[in-house]
Formats: structure tokens, C-alpha cells, sequence
């Protein structure tokens, strides 16, 4: 369905920016539009140890997180390769409400992130 193609757009720039981040190639003021309030900041609080070497996104797959359609929330997870290990990523998408357009939703955020 479209609604869960365009969540899952936002989710694959979102977990591409948050990896950039966590290996200093952007600033974390790069995640704040789509992550929800303060996400950004525990992006920062991973890093990797000694020089490593850039992280590159592999595989994003999505799911709607619920029955309902159109789909309220979607649940995203992957792999991302540094160097020779492949390690795991996930994040829940929701709707982000817009205040002055009525509270109805024109995009999506990143609610919960991981990064293993």
C-alpha cells in the first residue's frame, strides 16, 4: 500500500542518516525532522570503538504494526554491514500529527530506533 511505502521511505533516510551520525559523517541536527522529540540526541550515545569503518545500510524490510487500514504504525527492521560484520537495525514509524494543520498527519516520524 502507498501509506506503508511512504513510511517506509521515511524509515530508510531516517536509519541512512541516524548510521552517518553514529559514524560522524553528519550532524545529529540531520535526524531531528524525522525522528520524534529527543531521538536524536540517544543516536548520539552510540559509537562505535577505535576507528571503525563506515557503516552502510544492507536491507530495510517494514510491516504495518497493526490490522487496520490505513495503517497507523509500521515496524522496520535490517541490516547494515561495518566492515566485515552485519549487524542489526529496527525502528517503529508512526504518523507525525501537524498542529497547524488540525492535528491531521502529512508525514511520518521515528519513534523508537535501534541500533545493535
Amino acid at each position: 500500500p502507498a501509506r506503508v511505502q511512504s513510511a517506509a521511505v521515511c524509515a530508510d533516510a531516517a536509519l541512512r542518516r541516524g548510521l552517518e551520525v553514529v559514524d560522524g559523517r553528519r550532524p545529529s541536527t540531520h535526524l531531528r525532522p524525522l525522528l520524534a522529540a529527543g531521538l536524536a540526541e540517544s543516536v548520539l550515545s552510540v559509537r562505535p570503538a577505535g576507528r571503525a569503518e563506515p557503516a552502510t545500510l544492507q536491507r530495510v524490510r517494514v510491516q504495518p504494526a497493526d490490522s487496520g487500514e490505513p495503517a497507523s504504525a509500521v515496524e522496520v527492521f535490517g541490516t547494515y554491514r561495518r566492515g566485515r560484520r552485519t549487524h542489526a537495525v529496527a525502528c517503529r514509524v508512526e504518523p507525525r500529527p501537524e498542529p497547524a494543520n488540525g492535528g491531521n498527519t502529512t508525514g511520518w516520524q521515528v519513534v523508537a530506533l535501534h541500533i545493535g
